[in-house]
């Protein structure tokens, strides 16, 4: 293995471990903000579709980051890893 594929290696792991990382971050610290939100305009009679509200909610901002991460990869031809 050469110095480029070590270099291509280390930063398709590197995105992988901070995307990962961005969105349990982000659930973790938008939880308690967006469930208070969506109790406030559903009221607590309805959980079941604030639940389902706060998932979407939570999988649109993963997206948007695993996109923005994939795009910043490609200026430099690495790929994002496949699962």
């Amino acid at each position: 293995m050469d110095s480029d594929d070590s270099k291509k290696l280390f930063l398709q792991t590197f995105a992988a471990l901070i995307t990962a990382a961005f969105g349990l971050i982000a659930a973790l610290a938008w939880n308690q903000a967006i469930q208070a939100l969506i109790l406030l305009y559903i009221g607590t009679g309805n959980a079941l579709m604030g639940l389902f509200i706060y998932a979407i909610i939570v999988t649109i901002i993963a997206l948007i980051a695993t996109y923005v991460i994939a795009r910043s990869l490609a200026r430099y031809g690495v790929e994002m890893p496949k699962k």
